[in-house]
């Protein structure tokens, strides 16, 4: 018996450009981070996988990277890989069963801990970065993770958005480009504590996000626009393909305790989370 588990990710700015083809024609760029929520599979020894999920499956989390990258570290060994041959196997293996994906969450899970990662064409290049430790914990304060409770089908927004790419749509790709530079806006806001910065590159991604499909923001919209305009929430973003799942939500300081009861009160979950530094791991 071998148990692994894989930590999920929560993607703070770049999400959509670590996909072909904007990686062959742009390079893409994404900050992310794991949490201590996990995929954990479980081998036999004889070939069989079961596994368990600490949130639900299509949350927005990373969780289909993390469920592959656990399933081929149970089956053959964390030792027989490298992370990042580990990664591009779990990566490969998601592609071939028809899931459309970038790679951020296969290296986000195999690394684990805070990433900067560039994407050119099929290479993944990791990134030395550290968030100043004020910024890590005002982020762990004022951060709530929701879970909306609505699906969504990921891939059915990812062949709208990326159709209108492949036609030359100037609106989606000019979206695309300023979800890139928002991570650079993020690094900068992260490593210096620069709070406003963060602010601004969250607000930033949900610009560049409505530019390619203003319906991955719809089903949110009812329960975020009026936080937002009430002041109590700073700033969000949909996480994963979003169109349902989780969405991160930066909580005015005076507020937190208000926008959790309200989101609660509502309908959504919250989920508890903390850092993960540690990537995929046996147990």
């Amino acid at each position: 018996m071998v148990t692994v588990r894989a930590p999920l990710r929560v993607d703070l700015t770049g999400g959509w450009t670590d996909l072909v083809p904007f990686t062959n024609d742009f390079g893409g760029e994404v900050v992310n981070f794991t949490i201590n929520k996990y995929v954990t599979a479980h081998s036999d020894g004889a070939g069989q996988v079961s596994f368990s999920f600490d949130v639900p499956a299509g949350s927005g989390l990373g969780t289909s990277g993390s469920l592959n990258v656990a399933k081929i570290a149970a089956l053959q060994g964390i030792e027989v890989m490298s992370p990042d041959e580990l990664a591009e196997a779990a990566y490969q293996a998601e592609n071939a069963a028809g899931n459309r994906c970038g790679r951020q969450d296969q290296w986000a899970t195999t690394h684990g801990g805070f990433n900067r990662f560039l994407f050119i064409a099929d290479s993944v290049e990791r990134l030395p970065f550290e968030p100043a430790p004020s910024a890590r914990k005002w982020l762990k304060k004022h951060l709530l993770i929701a879970h909306s409770g609505i699906s969504h089908k990921s891939g059915d927004i990812q062949n709208r958005v990326w159709s209108r790419y492949d036609e030359g749509d100037a609106q989606v790709i000019e979206g695309l480009k300023a979800i890139r530079l928002s991570s650079r806006t993020m690094v900068d806001a992260l490593q210096r504590d620069q709070r406003q910065l963060v602010v601004e590159a969250l607000n930033e991604v949900c610009r560049g996000v409505d530019l390619i499909d203003p319906s991955i923001h719809d089903p949110f919209r009812s329960v975020i626009d009026p936080l937002l305009s009430s002041g109590t929430v700073m700033a969000w973003k949909a996480l994963g393909a979003g169109a349902g799942g989780c969405a991160a939500l930066l909580c005015n300081p005076m507020h937190v305790s208000s926008v959790r009861s309200d989101i609660e009160r509502l309908g959504w979950e919250i989920i508890d989370w903390d850092f993960e530094e540690e990537g995929v791991s046996i147990c």
